[in-house]
């Protein structure tokens, strides 16, 4: 694996998500978002999207993978903290439940909970909300590593 030049979050200036990062080192994550992040006065992490037409499944709303994408990263948004000191992590499982259609134009955003972190797994459930509503649930583990030397 190369060594990415660009920096893995940039902070946004100006617009909606003003003060928000975005995360720049992830190509796929250019087509599926943009994807934001902040960090909350009570130290969690909420992952948001302005859900744009280029979201839109053949009905006109949100295609449900759009969802799970915004999910996945919000995996390890949520569990920043429980991955401090990894030098790598992947996703190794995730399940969602859709429990209703975002539209597009919806602020769509993904909060959660580590529910448990031990020394190679972090166990991560939330919620994906559009406007408020609950739109997706999910949970997910990630495992993390260091480097071989």
């Amino acid at each position: 694996m190369q060594d990415d030049p660009k920096p893995r979050y940039t902070v946004v200036e100006d617009g909606e998500f003003a003060g928000w990062r975005r995360q720049t080192a992830q190509s796929f994550l250019e087509i599926a978002g943009p994807a934001y992040s902040k960090r909350e006065p009570d130290r969690s992490i909420v992952t948001a999207m302005r859900a744009e037409p280029h979201h839109a499944n053949g009905l006109g709303v949100v295609h449900g993978g759009a969802l799970m994408s915004l999910a996945d990263n919000a995996l390890f948004n949520i569990a920043t903290d429980a991955l401090k000191g990894s030098d790598w992590s992947v996703t190794v499982t995730m399940n969602t439940e859709f429990l209703d259609a975002a539209q597009i134009g919806d602020f769509i955003e993904a909060r959660g909970e580590v529910v448990r972190a031990g020394g190679s797994m972090i166990f991560v459930r939330g919620l994906v909300k559009a406007e408020g509503r609950p739109c997706l649930a999910f949970s997910g583990t990630i495992k993390k590593g260091k480097k071989r030397s």
